[in-house]
């Protein structure tokens, strides 16, 4: 062991004296001197030498204190660390917690504070009040150092890019180039810089010569660090760097033509297609139109839906509450029964295209009743606008009725369709009864209405059918006012044969597994070909086999035009669509099985894999409820096992 070790060993035992020899004087000399001269020029610049930094990190029980009670411990952890430096002289502790300086004035303290402060006073010192932003150095100390991950502002430009814009300028200027780069006299404006290359007020020319300017403009859009701007932000990057004639509009062009964008991208304008109306009806019952309230809570009966069927002259509804595993036979003898046998057959019937109405049984009953089914467009309900207000009044009715009366909606459904039959509706400026009976029915509050006399013979068949007349009048205006506020927030778009145009889907929100990536599938799919133009605003598009279950008509609202020259780079296989237009991600197969156990019961989950080409993506989910929806899974796992 050297000398000095020995030396460090024996000052660590106890009551040993330490032994100043001549070397260890003149270091202590070297230093003193080095530090007076130091002390004497701060004095002299009026600044201050730090000669200690002192810090740790908080304890578990320290997490739970005060702002107040921080700082304060922060001023006991400095005096007790440099007591030496402290103890006995008269010191200042300057702190940017302002109401430190008031804690010896402070009435009511803490065990905490009481025990801190009587520490404090051992000390002849004084609190200050230092400002945060003038307190640099320490609060500079006090804040963790975060990773720079961006590193300039600015676009990067590749190091060779200068040497090509320098060249691609030369050829451009050349006579046989110069007309082609239409400079409209601004070459004469051009200067050129002691780097070579040509300038207009200290923007850099890129000439069409060489194609830089989708160079530039792919860098600006489709690197990492910008991401798919749109096209007033891309030109405000590029022209503080660059300038070329028509150098917005091209920008504009570009953008317009990234498939990516197109993708992806919301369209912050007038949905497209004008508002287009169905017929007025001539008599009552004659058009209808019918859909389905689902999801209900279950009553007693074991009914959990509504089948709402409107009569689009009179407004006149029922409300036919059912189960939504009916079949369809039961639900052909409800229509017989509840409609046809009151009101006749129908010549019309618009709908929805839910399995029920596109089932084969269905269109054949309604081919031999004589009855046209007119079905909406693909993922398009504005076009049975009725009933979905009729449903949404229907919906506001019963839970009202529920919150005042209590029971199940079952209870209150026929009384709440006679409430909605009697009562004024704006389009036909009528109750729905007073235009299919001639009059409204009575209730116990409007007996007066309905009157005493009774019509008998021609003059109650004129009077309905002057209701009749004054109804399809005032339905003709409101057609008339409808469509002309609705088309002021609409835009006309039409589309030719042959148009590649991009569909649109929108997430399905039932199933979020992968946390944000559920959100993160592209609100566009195709290109597709206008095969077929259907009416004044639905076109019919030829879908690949992956969406052979998607009917294959669309409303103009829901297709935009593809203007890209890039070919197809969606591949249909790894998005998986249901005939709604909806994403549906499948479970592939079963990874890994465990058993989570709980307080008083045990879990069995099973690791599943998903249909993503993203990356793998495995969740853990509960055994019974895979079994019970992917059967097929387990049936898989078990025949390889055997």
């Amino acid at each position: 062991m050297s000398g000095r070790g020995t030396n460090a060993l024996r000052l660590k035992r106890k009551a040993e004296k330490a032994r100043i020899d001549m070397m260890v004087e003149r270091k202590f000399n070297k230093v003193l001197a080095e530090y007076e001269a130091n002390r004497h020029t701060s004095e002299t610049s009026g600044t201050n030498n730090v000669i200690a930094y002192a810090s740790r990190q908080l304890k578990v029980h320290e997490k739970n204190y005060t702002t107040h009670d921080l700082e304060l411990g922060a001023v006991v952890f400095a005096l007790k660390i440099w007591r030496h430096y402290l103890y006995g002289t008269k010191c200042t502790i300057f702190t940017d917690h302002k109401s430190l300086q008031h804690i010896f004035d402070q009435k009511e303290l803490n065990m905490r504070q009481r025990r801190w402060v009587e520490l404090i006073g051992d000390y002849d010192c004084a609190i200050k009040y230092h400002p945060g932003k003038a307190n640099v150095v320490a609060d500079a100390l006090s804040r963790k150092e975060t990773t720079k991950r961006v590193r300039a502002l600015q676009l990067t430009i590749h190091s060779e890019l200068p040497n090509q814009i320098r060249v691609a300028q030369q050829e451009a200027l050349k006579t046989e180039n110069l007309t082609l780069e239409a400079m409209r006299g601004m070459d004469k404006q051009m200067k050129q810089k002691d780097d070579g290359a040509y300038y207009l007020l200290d923007r850099i020319w890129i000439p069409r010569f060489g194609d830089l300017r989708k160079v530039v403009m792919d860098e600006a859009h489709k690197s990492r660090y910008s991401v798919h701007p749109g096209s007033d932000k891309m030109y405000h990057d590029l022209k503080a760097t660059y300038w070329w004639p028509n150098m917005k509009s091209e920008i504009a062009t570009y953008v317009s033509k990234c498939l990516t964008c197109s993708k992806v991208k919301v369209e912050y304008q007038k949905p497209s297609g004008l508002l287009q109306q169905p017929e007025i009806p001539v008599w009552k019952w004659e058009q209808i139109s019918m859909d389905f309230i689902t999801k209900l809570p279950k009553t007693t009966s074991g009914c959990d839906t509504i089948w709402v069927i409107v009569d689009r002259l009179t407004k006149s509804a029922h409300f036919l509450p059912i189960k939504e595993t009916d079949k369809l036979e039961k639900l052909t003898r409800i229509y017989l029964k509840e409609i046809v046998s009151r009101h006749g057959v129908p010549t019309s019937i618009i709908s929805d295209r839910d399995s029920r109405f596109t089932a084969h049984f269905w269109k054949s009953l309604h081919k031999a009743l004589g009855t046209r089914l007119d079905m909406s467009t693909a993922y398009h309900p504005q076009t049975d606008g009725q009933s979905e207000r009729t449903i949404q009044t229907l919906e506001d009715m019963l839970r009202a009725c529920v919150i005042d009366f209590g029971n199940s909606w079952e209870t209150h459904l026929p009384l709440v369709e006679f409430s909605y039959n009697n009562s004024y509706h704006t389009s036909i400026g009528a109750a729905p009864f007073e235009a299919l009976y001639g009059r409204k029915c009575r209730s116990p509050l409007c007996w007066a209405e309905v009157g005493e006399s009774q019509l008998t013979g021609p003059e109650l068949v004129h009077e309905t059918t002057e209701k009749i007349v004054q109804i399809r009048n005032r339905m003709a205006a409101a057609r008339d006012r409808q469509k002309s506020y609705a088309d002021k927030r609409r835009k006309p778009l039409e589309f030719q044969v042959g148009d590649q145009v991009l569909l649109k889907v929108s997430p399905w929100k039932g199933v979020i597994r992968f946390g944000k990536r559920g959100k993160l599938n592209p609100r566009y799919i195709g290109p597709f070909e206008i095969t077929r133009r259907i009416g004044p605003v639905a076109y019919e598009l030829q879908l690949p086999q992956e969406l052979s279950s998607v009917h294959n008509v669309f409303h103009v609202s829901n297709l935009k035009k593809c203007l890209s020259d890039e070919t197809l780079t969606i591949p249909l296989e790894e998005i998986q669509i249901d005939e709604q237009l909806h994403f549906i991600e499948e479970p592939v197969e079963i990874m890994d099985r465990e058993l989570k156990k709980l307080k008083h019961s045990k879990i069995p989950i099973v690791k599943v894999r998903w249909n993503s080409r993203r990356g793998p993506e495995y969740t853990w989910e509960r055994e019974d409820q895979m079994k019970k929806k992917y059967p097929h899974l387990f049936a898989e796992q078990a025949n390889t096992g055997t």
